[in-house]
């Protein structure tokens, strides 16, 4: 604990601070803004809440935010980096009305990216935690298995395999168990956390969204967004992530944007749950050195995915 708040004021000291995940949620002691709120950053928020002002923001077609049909938009993608991007980067001007700091977990981790590099004015820095390396993307995949991911997104999309696919995996038992893959501490997926994160997915559209968003080969990759972006970014990644192998991650630390990686011992693939204590004192006490020095006069949390 102590070595990762060392690591947050040495490289965050100047910057106000900003988390983003799916859910709408925000507490403060001055300004309380109330939605639903994401139960992967629940004790971050309430943390963090007890000082700071707290946003986060459903992204369009998670959690309870409107699930608009894919279907909807013709030929062109609708859910994809860009559009999420530019949800974050609007709740910014409109809500927050300030710049931010993003933390941002897995497939957040692009969101955040994207939207530092279409508008580098409003995010001051960005935390990644376990960023999504996209290994499906159809770029990391051979040649010859190319028509072959085609073939099986045009199934899933376009016929009734598609549906079929997603009752299976809206079930408690498989959310149970995808949990106690990217928790490396199973004692953590009990069986509120594994309800309230099966209700959302039961809403009316997010099979549609679902099949639309594991059909997403295309759009940015980690890689190609990092020499982009402006501000400073801190890498942190939990060693025993199943999804997302460090010894792939680590090569994120090389780019000039990067100002540390840091190695999360014995955390999965959700270091804002295994850690949340740690990484919430390591936020607040950042803020504290923030208003000290009078560096930012207001602070704005957000947390994308």
């Amino acid at each position: 604990m102590i070595n990762l708040l060392c690591q947050f004021e040495k490289n965050f000291c100047s910057l106000s601070l900003c988390l983003c995940s799916n859910y709408v949620s925000s507490f403060s002691d001055c300004d309380a803004l109330t939605a639903i709120y994401s139960d992967h950053w629940r004790k971050n928020i309430m943390v963090l809440a007890k000082s700071h002002r707290v946003y986060s923001i459903d992204l369009i077609g998670y959690g309870y935010s409107d699930k608009p049909n894919p279907r909807d938009f013709f030929d062109k993608p609708f859910y994809t980096f860009e559009t999420w991007a530019s949800q974050l980067n609007d709740f910014c001007k409109d809500v927050v009305k300030d710049q931010a700091f993003f933390i941002c977990n897995s497939i957040g981790g692009l969101v955040g990216l994207q939207a530092a590099v279409m508008e580098p004015e409003i995010c001051r820095g960005m935390i990644l935690l376990n960023i999504s390396l996209r290994m499906l993307h159809i770029k990391k995949q051979p040649w010859y298995g190319r028509p072959l991911i085609r073939s099986f997104q045009n199934l899933l999309r376009n016929t009734a395999a598609g549906k079929l696919f997603y009752k299976m995996v809206a079930t408690s038992e498989s959310v149970r168990n995808i949990l106690c893959q990217c928790y490396n501490d199973t004692s953590q997926v009990t069986e509120e956390l594994v309800e309230k994160i099966l209700q959302p997915g039961l809403e009316p559209g997010a099979a549609d969204v679902f099949l639309e968003f594991i059909c997403y080969s295309g759009g940015p990759l980690p890689e190609e967004l990092l020499p982009q972006v402006k501000c400073p970014v801190l890498i942190a990644w939990g060693d025993k992530d199943p999804w997302e192998p460090i010894e792939l991650g680590r090569a994120y630390g090389n780019f000039d944007s990067v100002e540390d990686f840091i190695v999360l011992p014995n955390v999965g693939h959700c270091p804002q749950v295994s850690l949340y204590l740690s990484l919430s004192s390591a936020c607040l006490h950042t803020l504290s050195y923030l208003h000290t020095c009078r560096c930012y006069d207001q602070v704005a949390i957000f947390f994308p995915l």
